[in-house]
């Protein structure tokens, strides 16, 4: 399956942004989600997951209720819909795929999106 990432930019401090992990090849009914980030510097972190059904989410601590995975199986696509955002949250962020239950490790994940930059600026 192939990944694509999308909706990333600047914003301000505050802001909202809302990414789009589309999917093509097999079917994307078959795969958990998740969305991970990579800040320069850093190390790649989880930031959150949603299982095939949609019965199961994660989130990172520090999401903090700011942020919403979601996924919409007829238009083969997830979501992360991030909200007050903060100048920590500047990242490059990936959506990744794999089979079975959702994991917030990232080596678990088969297939992995080329990712997209979000900035934060205060």
């Amino acid at each position: 399956v192939q990944l694509q990432a999308s909706g990333g930019g600047l914003v301000q401090a505050g802001d909202s942004l809302r990414l789009s992990c589309t999917t093509s090849g097999r079917s994307f009914r078959d795969y958990s989600m998740a969305w991970f980030r990579q800040a320069p510097g850093k190390e790649r972190e989880f930031v959150a997951s949603i299982s095939r059904s949609q019965d199961i989410t994660n989130y990172a601590t520090f999401v903090k209720g700011r942020f919403s995975i979601s996924r919409d199986n007829a238009k083969n696509t997830a979501y992360l819909q991030m909200n007050s955002l903060e100048p920590e949250d500047t990242a490059v962020y990936s959506c990744a795929a794999k089979d079975g239950l959702p994991s917030d490790y990232d080596l678990v994940y088969d297939f992995w999106g080329q990712g997209t930059l979000v900035t934060v600026s205060s």
